[in-house]
C-alpha cells in the first residue's frame, strides 16, 4: 500500500462523515417535514456543502501523486476535511420528533459560525496548496478562492437577510461554475 493509500483512508472517512451529516439534514426535513418551517438558503446551501465534500473528494484523487508525505502536509489536508465536516455539521440542526424547528432561526443562530468556518476551509485549502506543493494553486483556483472568501466575509458582516439570500443562490452558481470549470475531469 502506498501513503496515499493509506492517508486516504482516514480523509475519506471523516469527508464521508460530513456528507452523512448533510444527507441526515435532508432525511429530518422529510421526516418531521409537518414541525419544520424551511428557509430555503438552508437547503440550499446543504446542496452546495454536498457538492463541495463530493468536489473536495474528487480533487483528492490528485494528492496520489505526492512523494514523501510529511505530518505537516497530512495535518493540513486533514484539516481541510475536519472544517468541512464541521460545517456540514452545523448547516441544519438537530432534528427530534419532540420539538419544532425553524431554519431560518437555525441560521441566524449560527451564522458567523457558518461563515467563519467557510472561510476557514477555503483558508485551510489555500495553506494546503503552499505546504503539499510548494505553492498557492492555479490563477483560475485562486480567483475563485478569493471570491468565495469576500463572500463569506461580507457574510460574516452583515445581517441583511437579502444579502445571505442571494449569497446562498450566488454561492451555489460559483462552486457549480467552479466545479465546471477546473473538476470535470481527474487528473
Amino acid at each position: 500500500m502506498d501513503a496515499f493509500s493509506y492517508l486516504s483512508v482516514l480523509l475519506s472517512i471523516i469527508i464521508g462523515l460530513a456528507i452523512t451529516q448533510i444527507l441526515t439534514g435532508f432525511r429530518g426535513i422529510v421526516l418531521w417535514r409537518s414541525r419544520v418551517r424551511v428557509y430555503w438558503p438552508v437547503p440550499l446551501w446543504a446542496g452546495t456543502l454536498l457538492l463541495i465534500n463530493v468536489q473536495s473528494w474528487w480533487a483528492m484523487f490528485e494528492l496520489r501523486e505526492v512523494t514523501g508525505w510529511t505530518f505537516a502536509a497530512f495535518t493540513v489536508v486533514l484539516a481541510q476535511s475536519i472544517a468541512q465536516y464541521l460545517l456540514a455539521g452545523i448547516v441544519f440542526p438537530d432534528f427530534s420528533r419532540d420539538a419544532d424547528i425553524d431554519l431560518r432561526e437555525h441560521y441566524w443562530t449560527h451564522v458567523h459560525w457558518f461563515f467563519g468556518l467557510f472561510v476557514a476551509v477555503l483558508l485551510i485549502s489555500l495553506a494546503k496548496s503552499e505546504v503539499v506543493y510548494g505553492k498557492l494553486p492555479d490563477r483560475e483556483d485562486l480567483f475563485f478562492h478569493g471570491v468565495f472568501i469576500a463572500l463569506s466575509a461580507t457574510a460574516l458582516l452583515t445581517r441583511r437577510a437579502r444579502y445571505h439570500e442571494f449569497l446562498a443562490l450566488f454561492g451555489a452558481c460559483v462552486f457549480c461554475a467552479y466545479v465546471i470549470t477546473l473538476f470535470t475531469r481527474l487528473h
